[in-house]
C-alpha cells in the first residue's frame, strides 16, 4: 500500500545541500518552504526515472519488436492525465518514423474503435491498470487479434493480465505531497514512451532529413530541406556585366538588381569575377575614373561560388565564415546560374 506523505514530511526530506542553500537565499518562511517543496518534487521524479531505467529489459525489447513488426499504425489510448501523456507519446512516435495516433477511450467505445485495424499495435496507458474505459475495449481488441502493449504501474492489474506485453512504469510515490496528483507516475510513463520512440528511430535508421520532412514548417525542416535552388535569384533578376563594361555602368546594373554586387561574365556567361559594393568603395577611395575604367580592372577574381543543389543552410555557413552577403550560384561548367544573398536567407527563415 502506498504510504501517504504529508507536506511537512516532504519538506523535511527535501532539506539537503541544494534545498538548504536555496532556502537560505530565500530567507525563512513561506518562500523557503516553496523552494524546499519544489526541490523535493524534482528529487522524487529523478528517483522514479532512476528506478525506471532498471526496467529497460527483455519486456521492453519484445514491445519494441511488436511495433517494428507492425504493418499498420500504433494506436495509443489513455484516460485523464494518462491520456495527455499518451497523446504526446503518439505525437513523438509519429514524428520520429513510427506512424501513430491517439484515440480517446471514451470516444473509442462510441465508434472510434473502428480506427483500429488488425494491422495495428495498441498501447494502453493506465497507472492503476483498472481504467474502466480501457477495460471495456479489451474484447474488441482481442477479436481483432492486435498486439496490446500496456504501460502501467500495476503489473497484476486487469489490463496487464490481458496485454501482450507489459511495461512497468510504477513509482515508489508521487511527487505530490498528498500522494494523489499524477506527477512522478506521468513522468515515468512519458520517459518510457520517449525511450520506445527513440529506440525505434535508431533501429529504423531514421535520419535528420527524415525528421525534417515530417516537420516542414519548423526551423529544422527549413535548414535540412531548403536548397539554394529554392531561393536563389535567376534569369533577369541576376546582375551580370561583361568585362569591358565601365564601372559606372556596372554600378547601374547593381542598383537596378538591388543585390549589392554583379557577376562579371564572358560571352558564354562563364563567370570571370564579381564586382561588389566593397570593390566600388575601394575604387572611389583610389580616385578611379568610374566612366572610363573597365570593371574587369577592379573586379574580384577569386570569388566564392556555390551549387544550386547545396543546402541553403550550408550556403549560409559559407557566408558567415567569409563575412560576405551574397554568393554566385555556378553550374558545373562554371557558367552563371543565379545569385543568393543574405536577405533571401532571412525571408526563407534559414537564419
Amino acid at each position: 500500500m502506498q504510504e501517504k506523505i504529508s507536506a511537512d514530511s516532504v519538506r523535511e526530506e527535501a532539506v539537503g545541500p541544494d534545498a538548504s542553500a536555496k532556502a537560505e537565499t530565500a530567507g525563512d518562511g513561506a518562500d523557503a518552504s516553496l523552494l524546499a517543496l519544489a526541490c523535493s518534487v524534482i528529487d522524487t521524479e529523478i528517483e522514479a526515472l532512476v528506478a525506471l531505467k532498471a526496467r529497460i529489459d527483455d519486456r521492453f525489447l519484445r514491445a519494441a519488436h511488436n511495433i517494428l513488426d507492425c504493418r499498420g499504425r500504433v494506436v495509443v489510448l489513455g484516460m485523464g492525465k494518462s491520456g495527455h501523456v499518451g497523446s504526446k507519446i503518439a505525437a513523438t512516435l509519429a514524428s520520429t518514423g513510427t506512424p501513430a495516433f491517439f484515440v480517446h477511450p471514451g470516444e473509442a467505445s462510441h465508434g472510434d474503435i473502428g480506427m483500429v485495424t488488425a494491422e495495428d499495435v495498441v498501447i494502453l496507458i493506465s497507472n492503476s491498470g483498472e481504467t474502466a474505459e480501457l477495460i471495456t475495449l479489451l474484447p474488441q481488441l482481442k477479436r481483432l487479434g492486435v498486439p496490446v502493449i500496456c504501460l502501467t504501474g500495476n503489473t497484476r492489474s486487469t489490463l496487464a493480465e490481458a496485454a501482450t506485453e507489459v511495461l512497468d512504469v510504477s513509482v515508489a510515490r508521487e511527487a505530490c505531497p498528498l500522494g494523489l496528483a499524477p506527477t512522478a507516475s506521468t513522468t515515468a510513463t512519458l520517459a518510457m514512451g520517449d525511450a520506445l520512440a527513440v529506440a525505434l528511430t535508431d533501429r529504423r535508421g531514421f535520419s535528420a532529413e527524415d525528421f525534417a520532412r515530417s516537420h516542414p514548417g519548423g526551423s529544422l525542416g527549413r535548414r535540412l530541406l531548403l536548397h539554394v535552388a529554392d531561393i536563389q535569384h535567376t534569369g533577369s533578376e541576376v546582375p551580370c556585366v561583361t568585362p569591358e563594361t565601365p564601372v559606372l555602368m556596372a554600378l547601374l546594373e547593381m542598383s537596378a538588381k538591388g543585390l549589392g554586387m554583379t557577376a562579371v561574365c564572358g560571352p558564354d556567361r562563364r563567370v570571370l569575377g564579381v564586382f561588389t559594393d566593397g570593390d566600388l568603395r575601394r575604387a572611389v577611395d583610389r580616385g578611379v575614373d568610374l566612366q572610363t575604367t573597365a570593371v574587369s580592372a577592379l573586379m574580384t577574381e577569386r570569388f566564392t561560388g556555390v551549387s544550386a543543389r547545396m543546402l541553403a543552410a550550408e550556403a549560409l555557413t559559407i557566408m558567415q565564415e567569409k563575412r560576405i552577403n551574397a554568393l554566385l550560384v555556378i553550374r558545373a561548367d562554371d557558367t552563371l546560374e543565379g545569385v543568393l544573398n543574405m536577405h533571401d536567407m532571412l525571408r526563407a527563415g534559414v537564419v
